[in-house]
């Protein structure tokens, strides 16, 4: 442990608590959208952490921080709350709700990923400064600030899409289905023993994913350049 793994950690958790508030904010005005005020009446139409938080502490706070210690990267979760009567009434309008967080997710990204691109053209920061290779100071902190935003926010919006139970792609697979087949759905994947299935599987391979993954968005956010 020293100070550039604490400072690296605090920019990851900042970052992380951002990127999962964003993502659950946009689940819960979709739904209030949608006719289910659940999670609007819960507080969770805002950008504020406080309630999301406050509903997913573990997720939110120990888990994010437990698996930095014991790995170099964070894990976390949160959730937007939904009326489980009006999801099985609405399992179709459930599903495009499901695919709004990984959405904002991806605005996210390629909103950073833009400023990337101009700030590397502009001499400002070096691709270096990205991956902790090169610049110093001001410029190699402003480079890993924003490949954190741009790489978490990829992260999830990727694993979210995948379609295994409780990621949203498992829901948003139900836009694809008939009314009757998408309430199967929905019903099969919200078993918490199902959804612990999914929680195990990214614990497992999300870090064996991670070093390709960064050659990969590394290669693709500087194509053309």
């Amino acid at each position: 442990m020293n100070a550039e793994w604490l400072v690296n950690g605090l920019v990851q958790y900042v970052v992380l608590i951002f990127s999962m508030t964003v993502h659950e904010a946009a689940h819960a005005w979709w739904a209030k959208r949608n006719g289910d005020v659940t999670a609007y009446l819960g507080g969770q139409v805002s950008l504020d952490p406080t309630p999301h938080i406050r509903r997913e502490p573990m997720g939110m706070i120990f888990i994010p921080l437990i698996t930095y210690a014991l790995n170099g990267w964070m894990m976390g979760w949160a959730s937007a709350p939904l009326s489980m009567q009006w999801v099985l009434n609405n399992p179709r309008r459930a599903a495009a709700v499901s695919l709004a967080g990984p959405l904002s997710n991806l605005a996210v990204a390629v909103t950073v990923a833009v400023l990337i691109r101009f700030l590397v053209g502009t001499g400002t920061i070096s691709p270096g400064s990205l991956s902790g290779m090169g610049g110093s100071g001001v410029e190699l902190g402003l480079g890993y600030v924003l490949w954190s935003f741009f790489f978490l926010n990829t992260v999830l919006f990727v694993f979210n899409m995948l379609p295994i139970p409780p990621l949203d792609g498992s829901s948003a697979i139900g836009l694809l289905l008939d009314e009757d087949t998408a309430y199967r759905l929905q019903t099969t994947i919200r078993q918490p023993m199902i959804a612990m299935m999914g929680f195990l599987f990214f614990f497992m391979i999300g870090g064996r994913l991670a070093s390709p993954l960064i050659g990969a968005l590394l290669s693709l956010l500087f194509i053309g350049m």
